[in-house]
């Protein structure tokens, strides 16, 4: 079977995504000028951040099966079957919780099923081990050789594919934020951006555990540390995957005040995040902050 090797010239991304000015009081009253880059219009079915962390490791695994790993809810996991679907490989997605084997699928993972995804479902005491030697062999046993990408696709070249979005963004603001999980974004996107300019990440699980996750990222595909950034973990809302009736409130209002599909487990967390930050004086008067749309509802 002759299988593509190129994502981009095949699926057409639209890159560079746009960069749009969200005219938002709460900001405006602080001197602050509030942009939005739209990487949610990258791709219909890889959008945002999926995208940038997704085709590098696609362009390498060449047509080979890729395997990967997520939690019943992954966006990570929906893109990579998307991308099977579209670019005619075959994708096997391990997933956290082996008591799932016995339930329905979730809408996310019946759509990674749908678009052929294999699906097996591991204890949570092997997913924690899930970068160990030996049980990657024995997936390998199971499944035979291929390419592994790890949890939210952040490996070295997925970092390397998100410094393109700093690139992007040079000279375009003082302050780049965005919603963080596994750390491979904002490690990309800090060493992409010029002198001066300061990435921030907004992370969306609990545990504290993200910074050494981007400063060993950053060795991992530049040798080293690469560009200005710096975490806020007060967004969590109680973890991953978790919401709270004031950030779906603060979500709908944010709809209605700029015509912007808000997805609730990443990018509600963000914009909440940077509104509560210019109402606390945290951005200085003058300055231009971006936030990255990096998913849709």
């Amino acid at each position: 079977m002759n299988r593509p090797t190129d994502p981009e010239a095949l699926l057409r991304p639209r890159l560079p995504s746009p960069l749009e000015e969200a005219h938002d009081d709460r900001f405006a009253r602080r001197g602050v000028r509030l942009l939005l880059k739209r990487d949610d219009l990258i791709h219909p079915d890889l959008p945002g951040n999926k995208w940038r962390k997704l085709a590098p490791s696609l362009r390498a695994a060449a047509g080979r099966t890729v395997l990967t790993f997520g939690g019943a809810y992954s966006n990570h996991l929906r893109a990579t079957a998307a991308a099977g679907r579209l670019l005619g490989f075959p994708t096997i997605g391990v997933v956290r919780g082996d008591e799932l084997a016995d339930r329905p699928l979730n809408p996310s993972l019946a759509r990674c099923a749908a678009d052929g995804m294999t699906l097996r479902f591991v204890d949570r005491a092997t997913y924690r081990a899930k970068s160990d030697p030996e049980v990657l062999a024995g997936l390998r046993r199971s499944f035979g050789e291929c390419f592994v990408v790890p949890e939210g696709g952040s490996n070295a070249l997925a970092v390397r594919g998100c410094a393109v979005l700093g690139r992007e963004l040079r000279g375009r603001a003082d302050v780049v934020a965005v919603a963080c999980g596994t750390g491979g974004t904002l490690a990309g996107l800090a060493a992409g951006l010029a002198p001066g300019q300061r990435a921030l990440g907004v992370p969306v699980l609990r545990g504290g555990f993200l910074g050494d996750a981007v400063r060993e990222l950053q060795r991992e595909a530049f040798g080293g540390p690469s560009g200005a950034w710096s975490l806020d973990g007060r967004f969590h809302f109680g973890g991953y995957a978790r919401t709270t009736s004031e950030l779906h409130a603060f979500a709908d209002d944010f709809e209605q005040r700029h015509a912007l599909p808000v997805e609730r487990l990443y990018v509600a967390k963000l914009l909440f995040a940077l509104t509560t930050l210019a109402e606390e004086g945290a951005l200085p008067a003058g300055a231009t902050v971006v936030a990255v749309v990096t998913g849709r509802p």
